[in-house]
């Protein structure tokens, strides 16, 4: 199983990615989404288009709806530091958001815990290094081991009532 030229498996197919970020995170969001197209990853961009001071809570759900309604495989949420982005979409069953700002988290965060949204914070890490947590977390897959599967099942079931 070899890789192909945009770095996934040949035998597995680019995952779907909902990206959206509030206006801290725009400018990081825009150059995410050259780069995920550039390696022609099928994007939904939720927004925000600009600059002007939006709600990160509006754009965190905008993002998990759209893994809860799995018209995406995953998602990217940008705010200034990431944790209230995380926060937000964590409020929705189903949702799996994980703060990275390191290689081994964005890794670990897919592989053992089944996140499926990645929140990064914009005034934290630079261009470079967000590029390199997206790839990593993309190209992640959960393990399925027994003992991550136990977790996982435990942390679902915090989720309870119908948070939807």
């Amino acid at each position: 199983m070899g890789k192909t030229a945009s770095g996934f498996s040949s035998s597995l197919r680019r995952p779907r990615v909902a990206i959206g970020c509030d206006h801290a995170g725009y400018s990081l969001k825009a150059l995410l989404v050259r780069h995920l197209r550039n390696r022609k990853i099928p994007l939904l961009d939720v927004g925000t288009r600009s600059r002007r001071a939006v709600d990160y809570p509006d754009y965190a759900v905008r993002v998990g709806r759209a893994i809860q309604e799995r018209k995406v495989d995953a998602g990217i949420m940008v705010c200034g530091s990431g944790a209230g982005a995380s926060i937000a979409a964590n409020k929705l069953r189903g949702v799996r958001a994980a703060l990275c700002h390191d290689h081994f988290t964005a890794h670990q965060a897919r592989e053992d815990d089944d996140a499926n949204l990645l929140c990064l914070g914009a005034r934290v890490i630079g261009e470079s290094l967000a590029r390199e947590l997206v790839d990593t977390f993309l190209q992640a897959r959960f393990s399925g081991k027994s003992r991550h599967r136990r977790r996982l099942a435990k942390v679902m079931a915090l989720e309870g009532g119908d948070r939807r």
